[in-house]
């Protein structure tokens, strides 16, 4: 077989253990997932009424176009329909992205600490990488992302808020950083938890899209939305680079149900503000526990916080599943001596509080 040599060095994505597994591993009667950043009031009661009262045509294709959540969308931001590209996910987005503009002899711009699935692509597309070093406060470096971009800069990725660290770039600077960008490079703003955000300064970036031809935004419906296993994802971009990435995006790359309960949910804000509400009285949770027990924390904007631990992330990560929490280690994320969990309900962190107790302890 006639691989890519990059393929060598690379290794595919390793999912965790499930709850049942861990059950049985540990002789849990409860397990709580707070690994990977998912709702933990699950999605909008109106999207389980709506699978309980309709059924799908199984046989047919979805909707090529998705005509219906486009135009849901473009009405909700106040945009034309052809300026939305969707994926499997905002990560096929990343995929489609990359396939369509990174190639051998161009570089892509990202910070070291964020996303893995920016690096993950340009690595197999033959791009050359250019990691800028995040800023102490867990800040992209926009100055330095300038300074190592040149002419052969394709695509610079900026995470907003970023994952795993949860700091969020004002809005202030991201423009200015979008106005020295060479317009020959695509600006992918990746605003996977944008809507967790509260702070009052944070501007709607969608209406950028029209001041900033070299700029996509990315949303998803898998966070805050809570219709991760639908996999609905969206860009947003001026019409001409939604047109080119519809070249490299798969036909039918959205099922019709997906499209039909991600219609749903985005009908119900008023849920999705509740869910905001709750993830911020939890998120200063984190806070006080943090500062109480004078462990180290990033300023987290999103519905998880990267926070330090004793010792090895690896055997603090290990403690919290016996305890029945799962939780990343920021050995993976490139974080080592921090963990990253996501906020859970009031109960759940009360519960996790208590496990992290024991870490404390044993120190």
């Amino acid at each position: 077989m006639k691989w890519k040599p990059i393929l060598r060095t690379m290794k595919a994505y390793t999912p965790g253990r499930s709850i049942e597994d861990i059950k049985r591993t540990y002789d849990l009667q409860e397990v709580h997932k707070l690994a990977s950043n998912e709702n933990p009031y699950g999605s909008s009661p109106e999207v389980a009424e709506y699978l309980r009262s309709k059924a799908a045509q199984f046989e047919m294709y979805p909707d090529a176009y998705t005509a219906g959540l486009r135009g849901k969308l473009a009405e909700f931001h106040q945009i034309d329909p052809n300026e939305i590209l969707f994926g499997n996910g905002s990560d096929e987005i990343v995929s489609i992205i990359s396939r369509a503009i990174l190639q051998p002899g161009t570089n892509t711009v990202m910070a070291s600490t964020t996303f893995p699935q920016y690096a993950h692509n340009a690595k197999i597309e033959g791009a050359e990488l250019r990691e800028v070093a995040m800023l102490e406060s867990g800040d992209h470096d926009l100055e330095g992302f300038l300074k190592v971009a040149d002419e052969e800069t394709a695509v610079i990725w900026v995470c907003n808020p970023n994952n795993p660290t949860g700091n969020l770039l004002s809005s202030e600077s991201i423009k200015s950083f979008l106005d020295q960008v060479p317009e020959t490079a695509l600006v992918v703003l990746d605003e996977a938890y944008i809507e967790f955000v509260t702070d009052p300064a944070q501007q709607d970036t969608i209406q950028w899209i029209h001041d900033y031809t070299n700029l996509i935004i990315l949303r998803t419906f898998s966070k805050a939305y809570g219709l991760a296993s639908f996999r609905i994802g969206y860009g947003v971009a001026n019409a001409s680079i939604v047109s080119e990435l519809n070249k490299v995006r798969n036909p039918f790359n959205n099922s019709s149900l997906a499209l039909a309960v991600a219609e749903v949910a985005l009908a119900d804000q008023q849920f999705l503000q509740a869910c905001v509400t709750k993830n911020d009285e939890e998120r200063k949770r984190f806070v006080d526990y943090a500062k109480q027990h004078a462990l180290a924390i990033y300023p987290s904007a999103t519905n998880f916080v990267l926070i330090a631990v004793p010792g090895d992330a690896d055997v603090a990560c290990e403690v919290l599943l016996q305890n029945g929490y799962i939780v990343r280690s920021g050995n993976l994320l490139g974080t080592p001596g921090f963990v990253r969990v996501t906020i859970g309900t009031h109960e759940q962190n009360t519960g996790f509080f208590k496990a992290f107790d024991q870490l404390l302890t044993n120190q």
